[in-house]
Formats: structure tokens, sequence, C-alpha cells
């Protein structure tokens, strides 16, 4: 298992300024509402332990085979799709769109080792995850990934974090020029979201992922080299 910002007591610490505050008052209103009733107190704590669940942030067990990436998010497999062009890759790319629940973890972690040649965000819209206009029309930031900082070295992957009809808040404290680790943490999205991994050179990777399969941040393989 690897990956910086490592959970405390289970819980991210790139969520913090928002699960803390629920925390706290979630815990004053139960004991506000002890003197009150017990059904009333009980039903608080099951809403905080709610929203404590969605900022988890479980081990995992990352591959350290060569020539795999690993899935950069929980969630279900909802699009692999062959492009014939992407402009940032100048060529043809193949994409894997992530769609996470409510009830997944919401931890984002990098496919594959590299350094971090450029972040970006892009305001947007908040349409459901689901529809295949978010990952056009929606509020997103745009990690791409290289295996050398040297200018001249073309990108190996593509992460983006999308935003959904729930989920509007985007974390993603990295900076330009870190080093990543496969399976390593950099980030997440508050609430239901989407995340795509898209990487230049279709036709060297074998996807390892159908459609509608459930997958898991940084241990599942979504693609393997051919």
């Amino acid at each position: 298992m690897n990956g910086k910002n490592p959970p405390w007591l289970g819980l991210s610490l790139f969520g913090w300024r928002y699960w803390l505050p629920m925390l706290i008052t979630g815990l004053l209103l139960m004991g506000m509402l002890y003197f009150v009733t017990p059904f009333l107190t009980g039903l608080m704590a099951l809403v905080t332990l709610a929203c404590m669940l969605f900022f988890r942030d479980p081990p995992r067990f990352i591959p350290d085979q060569p020539g795999l990436m690993v899935s950069p998010a929980d969630g279900k497999v909802v699009e692999i799709t062959r492009l014939e062009h992407h402009d940032a890759l100048r060529g043809p790319a193949l994409r894997i769109g992530i769609f996470l629940s409510v009830l997944d973890v919401h931890i984002n972690r990098s496919p594959c080792e590299g350094v971090v040649a450029s972040v970006h965000f892009e305001p947007g819209e908040f349409l459901d995850a689901r529809n295949p206009q978010a990952g056009i029309r929606n509020q997103s930031n745009t990690l791409i990934l290289k295996a050398s900082p040297a200018p001249d070295h073309p990108p190996i992957a593509i992460v983006r974090q999308i935003v959904g009809a729930i989920a509007r808040r985007i974390i993603c404290p990295v900076t330009i020029g870190a080093q990543l680790q496969r399976g390593e943490r950099f980030g997440m999205i508050a609430f239901g979201s989407r995340t795509e991994l898209i990487v230049p050179d279709a036709d060297t990777w074998e996807p390892m992922v159908q459609i509608g399969q459930q997958v898991k941040g940084g241990s599942t393989v979504l693609l393997r080299k051919r």
C-alpha cells in the first residue's frame, strides 16, 4: 500500500474541511438531543455516521507488475471509448469513464507512476455524472502525467475529476512537478461524481475491465500493455 496524505482514523485528510465541521456539529446535536429523546439522538448519530462514511479512506493493495494502469477511482465503469484524436495527446487515445455514486469511496489515485506536468481546473455545469454530456459540460479538473518533467516528453496518462449533480467540490492539492507513484492518493471529489482515465496510443493498451464492472481505486487493473 502506498500514497501520501494517509487517512486519520480511516477518514481522508483531503476532506477534513468538510467532515470535521460535520462531526463537531453532529456530536453537539447528539449531546443536546440526549436530554430530549433517545430516538432523535440515535437518528442524529446515524446521520453523522453516514456523513463520515462518505469520507472514508480504506487501505488498498497496489499491483506492482510493470505495464499496468490501475483505476483512479472507485465506482462503475460506464465508458470505454477509443478516440481518433485527443488534442492534449496529439493523436488517438483510449478513454475509460468511471461513475462514483454517493456510496463509493471518493478518493482519487494515480493510475501509474509519473510527474504531474499540468493541473487545469475548468468551470462548468453540474449535470448528473451519468449523463454522456457530463464529461464535456461539467466542472472538472485535469491532471496530465508524464514519465519525466522534460518538456519534450509526451504525456503517459490523463486523469479528469468531474463533478456531478450532487458533487460540487473537487479537491486536488497536488502541484506541477509532483512525483506520483502508482496508486498514490492525489485528491478526491466531494459526493457523487465521475473520473476519467485517458491514455495515448490506444492500440498498445488492452482493457482489463468491462462496462458495468465495479472497480476499486488503486487496486483494480484497468489497462495492460499489449
